[in-house]
């Protein structure tokens, strides 16, 4: 990989461009640059286009996006005309969950995409519950509560010993329910959840998927509790962590699932519906203000962990998303997942807390063109780009 400094002796930075694949939180990233005078670029794929190229297309004063480079298929950014494109244009390249799960390979855009990225490129990669040193190591280090895990992603243990393993969570330990991670058989990157009570419900439900990615897949105590996304900022430029919002998840087809009477539901499961756990949305909600002090010192320890384990450690936008739980009259926050990037949640502007520090609310995208604003201003874009 070129070294950032090299490749910023080239740019104007008066003129850097801020691109995005098109999707995720592409047209947050799109409209807080724009705000802020950046140009703004979307590599959008073939038939994915309409959103960047025309909806939203900036024109007679309205939009956010200038251009858009359409690419037969998304990995085609790392092809080297794409990529001196972009280097051309001065370009500053926001990554999301897209600009990850659309490549086979993470080493590709870790080794062999040259364009300088906002935020810690080789950290992507712990998010995957079967990669050395992944999300829950990090947060086992940092002294996080995480979900209890039965099994390990990627671990595959015989049916006998998983079959021991499951009876003695449900009989002899009286467990609550259990939630098997297992990815989606025709969309890899998309998460196939689902929650057993018995050990027969974890057969079952094997028999009805693929059962190689099931066999693959983690088994984790399943946190029964509001669940909250706590996602944050933190700025290298101030050495300062801000909570840019909180929200919750809206999931296909488990929410209008829920929406069902206790007899329609059962209903729906004896005739062979499986309820699954795809993210569609997200919602905007507060939490209690006694809640933020320990919201905060979870998002410090977390960075902190990452600035030993993964040098530099964490750059802008991350989140923790878990669930509270109550015990013996005490709140605890136990979290299942990690985002070490910008999350798909465009709505945490609508929750208070960065207009608590900022004096007005601010979206992700406008916080991560401040931050490229004042780092070009001072000369430390370094600082920011990996």
């Amino acid at each position: 990989m070129i070294p950032i400094s090299n490749i910023l002796k080239s740019y104007d930075l008066k003129k850097l461009t801020i691109a995005v694949l098109g999707g995720h939180s592409g047209l947050d990233v799109c409209h807080g640059a724009k705000k802020l005078g950046f140009r703004t670029l979307a590599v959008c794929q073939k038939g994915r286009e309409k959103t960047y190229s025309h909806y939203y297309k900036s024109q007679d004063g309205k939009g956010c996006v200038d251009e858009v480079m359409l690419l037969d298929k998304f990995s085609d950014v790392l092809d080297k005309k794409n990529q001196q494109r972009l280097l051309d244009l001065n370009t500053i390249f926001v990554h999301n969950r897209y600009f990850w799960v659309y490549f086979k390979d993470f080493n590709k855009i870790e080794k062999d995409f040259k364009v300088p990225i906002f935020g810690t490129r080789h950290m992507v990669r712990l998010e995957e519950r079967d990669e050395p040193g992944n999300q829950y190591g990090l947060l086992k280090k940092a002294g996080i509560r995480t979900p209890k895990i039965f099994r390990k992603g990627g671990e595959i243990l015989s049916e006998k010993n998983l079959s021991k393993l499951l009876d003695k969570h449900f009989v002899n330990m009286g467990g609550g329910p259990l939630l098997v991670k297992a990815a989606e058989e025709e969309r890899g990157y998309e998460r196939d959840f689902f929650t057993i009570t018995t050990e027969k419900d974890y057969f079952n439900e094997r028999s009805k998927r693929n059962a190689k990615l099931v066999d693959r897949a983690t088994i984790e105590e399943y946190v029964i509790g509001p669940q909250i996304n706590f996602n944050y900022f933190y700025s290298p430029l101030a050495k300062r962590l801000e909570l840019m919002g909180t929200d919750t998840r809206r999931q296909t087809n488990l929410d209008g699932f829920l929406r069902l009477s206790a007899q329609e539901q059962l209903d729906l499961l004896q005739s062979g519906f499986r309820p699954s756990m795809i993210e569609n949305g997200h919602i905007a909600c507060t939490v209690k203000e006694s809640i933020l002090e320990k919201a905060f010192e979870l998002g410090e320890k977390f960075v902190k962990t990452t600035q030993k384990v993964c040098k530099p450690g964490i750059i802008g936008p991350f989140a923790l998303q878990g669930a509270y739980v109550s015990e013996q009259g005490k709140e605890d926050f136990v979290v299942f997942d990690v985002s070490m990037r910008i999350p798909g949640s465009p709505g945490t502007r609508f929750t208070p807390y960065t207009g608590y520090l900022h004096g007005e609310t601010i979206s992700y995208g406008e916080r991560i063109a401040m931050e490229i604003k004042s780092a070009a201003e001072k000369e430390r874009l370094e600082e920011l780009l990996t």
